[in-house]
């Protein structure tokens, strides 16, 4: 479970800075203020939970049910999060309705939500 936190932690974080140059250079051009700024929040949630995995596989045995379902959240939501995003960014600006996406988004956000409550859980235990 570490090795696999690092792996996908790793990739998320190496995908951020791609998408980010991507959307600053390349789709600049191509996209509206509201659209950039939409895919640029993509692109700031994804890299801030790559680095929250690499510093929870360093910092975490994940030798709990609680652990370990956390980093699924982390990774799954930030997949549906942030990529629901790029695509509905990417399709509105192309002329392609992606609109069956948009529950995908929250329902990324959501699972965010709720690693961060495991998260918080798992340091409460731990102190009691």
């Amino acid at each position: 479970m570490v090795l696999l936190a690092q792996v996908v932690g790793s990739l998320l974080g190496l995908l951020a800075v791609i998408f980010g140059a991507f959307g600053a250079h390349a789709l600049k051009k191509s996209l509206d203020n509201e659209q950039l700024k939409s895919f640029e929040i993509g692109v700031k949630y994804q890299m801030y939970h790559a680095i929250l995995l690499l510093v929870l596989s360093f910092n975490l045995n994940f030798d709990t049910g609680i652990q370990r379902y956390m980093v699924y959240c982390f990774m799954i939501g930030i997949v549906l999060f942030s990529f629901s995003i790029y695509a509905l960014v990417l399709g509105k600006s192309k002329g392609m309705n992606m609109a069956f996406l948009g529950p995908v988004t929250p329902l990324g956000g959501l699972l965010l939500v709720i690693g961060w409550g495991l998260l918080f859980y798992n340091f409460i235990t731990n102190l009691i």
